[in-house]
């Protein structure tokens, strides 16, 4: 976990603990406060020692339990304001896919300059409606999310637009292994090379493709994105991270400048997607 943001959970905590002890009745213990919120003992705790991150439920619950509801305005906003830069899966998916998606895309229209590296799917910027619909899918049920499928693909595809206005840049950085990954059917996988093929040419688009059996300078770990030089969107599998501090900003594109140099543009990308088509009807 960040220190940023594990700072911002203690700050957010050390202020739940001011509010006990001033509630308007007289200093609360955790026990007791625990006992009106119906909540055991260690959940005041680990709040207020930034061991659990607390919920909007949460916080409406403590200043309503302190007898202070007006403070609930300000402990939420410290809340999205670190929360902001740690998004859960669980949190963003409680509606669905497609209002993560949304988020996204008003990103990507903010944006001029795009840099991309995906060591496991292709980029969403690139995929076909059947190649996202098969991502949406798998990670519903991993998620146990809401099966908003079509919606989700609608606004992916939407959001491919961008590479066909002017002045626009997507810096795209892909691994081998991604081509291969059998995250859908062969058919699907197939039209999804298919038209990673097609891209390459394109005056918006620099596809790289980082060959397999290529030596690397630093280990080819989880994807991300930079927007411009103002934010980091990375993944994992609890949450995104997007960040906004310069250094953050400056260690990934130094980290996709790196990777850079181990891939392959053009014909030669053309060779290894070509590889992979083949690989899916073996003779």
């Amino acid at each position: 976990m960040s220190t940023d943001f594990q700072q911002a959970r203690e700050a957010l905590g050390a202020r739940l603990r001011e509010l006990r002890l001033s509630a308007p009745e007289g200093r609360l213990t955790g026990p007791q406060l625990a006992l009106r919120l119906d909540w055991p003992h260690s959940k005041i705790y680990k709040l207020e020692n930034g061991r659990q991150t607390a919920t909007t439920e949460d916080l409406r619950a403590w200043a309503e339990g302190v007898d202070q509801p007006q403070a609930f305005d300000e402990l939420d906003a410290r809340l999205k304001g670190f929360e902001s830069h740690i998004r859960s899966w669980r949190r963003q998916l409680a509606a669905g896919h497609r209002p993560v998606q949304d988020s996204w895309n008003a990103e990507i229209a903010r944006s001029s300059l795009i840099h991309a590296w995906e060591e496991a799917v292709v980029p969403g910027m690139l995929q076909t409606a059947d190649y996202a619909r098969h991502i949406f899918l798998r990670y519903a049920d991993l998620q146990n999310s809401v099966r908003d499928t079509d919606a989700a693909v609608r606004a992916r595809m939407k959001r491919q637009e961008w590479l066909y206005q002017g002045g626009k840049k997507f810096h795209a950085l892909v691994w081998e292994a991604a081509l291969h990954a059998r995250i859908c059917p062969p058919s699907t996988l197939a039209g999804q090379l298919d038209r990673l093929a097609g891209v390459i040419g394109m005056d918006t688009v620099e596809l790289g493709i980082i060959p397999l059996g290529a030596p690397l300078k630093i280990p080819a770990a989880n994807g991300f994105w930079v927007l411009d030089d103002r934010l980091v969107i990375a993944e994992d599998w609890h949450a995104e991270l997007w960040l906004d501090d310069a250094d953050s900003i400056t260690t990934y594109l130094r980290v996709w400048d790196t990777l850079r140099e181990s891939a392959v543009y053009g014909a030669d990308a053309h060779n290894v997607i070509n590889h992979a088509r083949q690989a899916l009807n073996p003779r």
